[in-house]
């Protein structure tokens, strides 16, 4: 009874997959362009892609004079041969001192330490794509990544929240390795940040003021949102990006179907019984079955209702 039970609250959990395919197929509309702000992905680096509104922004973030700045690819994509998923980076730009900036909009809070790890995984795509471009490991470019919440990341209160990797036993010395990650939080307390910058974390937040920098950013915005050829973009851009949402989806869906059938063959549960819980074929049980030869089917027995 108690193996029905947590298979039960499997097929609930199976079942939920399948609400939320539906619900959000059905409820999941995509923002229509005179609505995008700063905050949204798209919008964000349409305006980054503007160079004298790039340069100052990392120059007011980091308090450095950036002579020049170059892009890389709109939305850089990082895949490597082994096994991972690939990344997209919002804007990757280098200065005229070859040091490399991956700037994101991070709008939602992943659970757990998902934002921080996060950090790792771009620093590590963005220093293999260096070395695949030719770099020595020990010429490495210097490299900021900054993210740019509308949350609070860490619970201080801050605006900006800066880190390089230090020695624990003597905090004054520093590793060294040239790379730096920098969280702005737009709904930071503290008086932390230039004036400047705070105005433009309020921005972030939906918030005008008279200040040049942010004035500039929104009449960028107002602009783009004139040109019919970058409306068609957005929209193909948002409808391949739903579509990659549905698959995902999907995918998910399916890998709990056969986790969920593979539990039951490991108790020896009949092959009706996984029909009715998993909702799979009996011929797609069957290859499961076949794919893992520690797995059987139980005995048929009883009603199969």
């Amino acid at each position: 009874k108690g193996v029905v039970t947590r298979y039960l609250f499997v097929q609930k959990v199976v079942n939920c997959c399948y609400n939320i395919e539906r619900t959000d197929t059905m409820s999941y509309t995509i923002k229509p362009w005179q609505d995008l702000t700063i905050q949204d992905d798209y919008m964000f680096k349409l305006v980054m892609r503007r160079k004298p509104i790039c340069k100052r922004m990392l120059e007011k973030i980091l308090h450095v004079p950036i002579r020049d700045i170059r892009y890389s690819d709109d939305e850089k994509t990082m895949k490597f041969q082994y096994e991972g998923k690939g990344i997209r980076l919002d804007v990757y730009v280098a200065d005229d001192k070859e040091t490399v900036y991956d700037i994101e909009m991070q709008v939602r809070k992943p659970s757990d330490d998902g934002l921080y790890l996060r950090t790792r995984y771009y620093q590590s795509m963005i220093d293999m794509g260096l070395l695949e471009e030719g770099a020595d490991y020990d010429e490495l470019n210097p490299s900021y990544i900054i993210f740019i919440c509308p949350f609070e990341p860490f619970d201080k209160g801050r605006h900006i929240y800066t880190f390089r990797n230090v020695c624990l036993e003597d905090t004054s010395l520093e590793l060294r390795d040239g790379a730096t990650k920098i969280f702005l939080s737009s709904v930071g307390t503290a008086n932390d940040v230039a004036p400047d910058v705070k105005r433009f974390l309020e921005y972030v937040n939906g918030i005008l003021s008279n200040d040049a920098f942010v004035q500039e950013i929104d009449q960028e915005i107002k602009r783009v949102k004139k040109l019919e050829e970058e409306r068609v973009r957005y929209m193909t851009y948002a409808m391949k990006m739903q579509e990659e949402r549905k698959e995902g989806i999907k995918e998910g869906r399916e890998a709990m179907q056969h986790d969920l059938a593979l539990k039951m063959l490991k108790d020896h549960k009949p092959i009706h019984e996984i029909v009715r819980y998993t909702e799979l074929t009996e011929n797609q049980i069957r290859k499961i079955a076949a794919e893992n030869s520690n797995v059987s089917f139980g005995e048929e027995s009883g009603s199969h209702v």
